[in-house]
């Protein structure tokens, strides 16, 4: 049987770098299973703000959003593996740290909905559009293997 993977954009907002917890989330992700195909620490400009967050524009907590994407440094990362989409909103957890699993990013990591420490693209038709704010086609890493690196 052939299993398809897909991509997944997932960035680390300011509060989980501040707090230390990339190398937490990072592990998650790759105990999990899912593969590292693009990594980057960035400090995201109010454009590319505007542009992830597009679909809440007009929102009452858009301009607050964008203020605090933009208020520290964040890490942008592309995953795959199987149902990539479906297997990283599960382990993020509820929009509201608060009301987030046990267990899940937000639910040990979060309390609230505005500092929730990570976005993950919520659907397999945005993954595209999302990652290439961040990331060039040439900058994802192929399916790469290290078993038999020699250091």
């Amino acid at each position: 049987m052939i299993t398809m993977t897909q991509l997944e954009f997932v960035m680390i907002k300011p509060d989980g770098v501040k707090r230390g917890l990339v190398g937490e989330i990072i592990k998650r992700f790759e105990n999990k299973g899912l593969k590292l195909r693009a990594l980057k620490m960035i400090k995201m400009s109010k454009e590319q703000a505007i542009e992830l967050y597009k679909e809440h524009e007009g929102k009452p907590f858009f301009d607050d959003l964008v203020n605090y994407v933009t208020s520290g440094p964040v890490v942008v990362m592309v995953v795959e593996g199987p149902r990539a989409v479906e297997v990283v909103r599960r382990m993020v957890g509820a929009t509201d740290g608060a009301e987030a699993e046990p267990g899940s990013i937000r639910g040990d990591f979060a309390l609230s909905k505005a500092r929730n420490i990570v976005h993950a693209t919520d659907s397999p038709e945005k993954v595209e559009r999302e990652m290439s704010i961040f990331f060039k086609k040439e900058e994802l890493v192929e399916d790469y293997e290290f078993a038999h690196a020699i250091y």
